[in-house]
């Protein structure tokens, strides 16, 4: 069995390419952005989190959702307060569910656009369900709708955020960085880009050669493999299969995905406690699999196929967006090693960079 990493030159033509390769540089302009606006910032956010009682609330849809995902345990340990993720496609869906308990709640909507019907639609529902609703808006789109009609506080990443390729990259990124600043008090921006300045020359290099691809993460990490997981459905239109879960659930059914042709990425946490059982399994499937075909990615230099040694005192919400570079490195690379067009996966449309289709239904409906 060849070993599953090889070499795919990247069209610096493409936006796709160029809006992975620019996200150290969009990183650094968006964190001396947030410091200017300091002051309104803290105006709007620092007599909210100050309240016992607040829930926070992160949402938007696909990349979005997950960015909430990988920022959520980050944010609840910083601010001592409930912290949930959960997508818009199931607030818009089952409202009355995640909005059951009415409380003062900071709705923090993550969106590439701002145009999307759930986005605008899980806003509207949070005002009609909550006595007490705020909202935060982190997006890259000042002519969405979102932007436009926020209420609250809405911050706009900066314009090369604004992803002009299919699959979202540095506008996922900023998006999360600017929640963990904001939110987190991560001040640590510059250590981050910096490690990714250091790691794209070699990541520029990097393919992989699999028909499909399990991405494993514990806690914030686990988010981080189900946005690696979409990356690579979308700019290979499908054509690699790909899936996601945790290192101790994926033993529980899940791993009857493998073939002796699969390959499998493991993020490794920050967390020693969580390490251990990453670590796990990445051992169990070396033994199980041939060699090569697991990938192991983390920041503490042990065992790990690609290292990010830099980052080893950070939260992994924090590594994270470095970390999800081997992903849009890999996706990127099988679309092309495809002959697909990784700015447009699907040229008859079959799905849309902006989602459509999407009645809202009204709740006295």
């Amino acid at each position: 069995m060849p070993d599953p990493l090889t070499t795919t030159a990247f069209d610096p033509a493409l936006w796709t390419t160029r809006e992975i390769a620019h996200q150290p540089e969009v990183w650094r302009e968006l964190a001396a952005s947030l410091h200017r606006d300091r002051e309104r910032i803290a105006g709007f956010l620092a007599p909210l989190t100050a309240r016992e009682d607040l829930r926070v609330v992160l949402t938007g849809a696909g990349t979005s959702a997950f960015a909430g995902q990988i920022v959520a345990p980050a944010l609840a340990r910083a601010l001592h307060r409930r912290v949930d993720a959960v997508a818009t496609t199931d607030l818009v869906s089952n409202p009355r569910d995640h909005f059951a308990d009415d409380v003062p709640t900071l709705l923090v909507s993550f969106a590439r656009s701002g145009d999307s019907p759930e986005s605008l639609a899980a806003v509207r529902l949070a005002d009609e369900l909550l006595s007490e609703p705020h909202h935060l808006v982190l997006t890259c789109n000042p002519d969405g709708a979102l932007y436009r009609r926020a209420t609250g506080l809405a911050l706009l990443m900066p314009e090369d955020a604004h992803d002009r390729g299919f699959a979202m990259t540095s506008s996922a990124t900023s998006m999360m960085l600017a929640a963990l600043v904001v939110l987190g008090g991560l001040d640590d921006v510059a250590r981050l880009a910096e490690a990714a300045d250091t790691a794209l020359p070699a990541l520029a290099r990097l393919d992989l050669d699999a028909d499909r691809v399990v991405y494993l993460g514990s806690g914030a990490l686990a988010g981080a493999a189900r946005e690696s997981s979409l990356k690579l459905i979308e700019l290979t239109a499908g054509r690699v299969v790909s899936y996601f879960d945790t290192p101790l659930g994926f033993r529980h059914g899940p791993k009857s995905v493998l073939t002796d042709s699969t390959v499998v990425v493991v993020y490794l946490s920050n967390d020693p406690y969580t390490r251990r059982y990453d670590l796990d399994i990445v051992h169990e499937l070396r033994r199980a699999l041939p060699e090569g075909r697991v990938v192991s990615v983390g920041c503490l230099g042990d065992d790990e196929t690609w290292s990010f040694p830099t980052l080893g005192g950070l939260s992994d919400s924090a590594a994270a967006p470095v970390l999800l570079l081997v992903a849009q490195h890999l996706a990127l690379a099988r679309s092309l090693a495809l002959g697909l067009d990784p700015d447009n996966p699907f040229p008859a449309n079959e799905v849309n960079r902006v989602v459509k289709g999407v009645t809202i239904h009204g709740l006295d409906q």
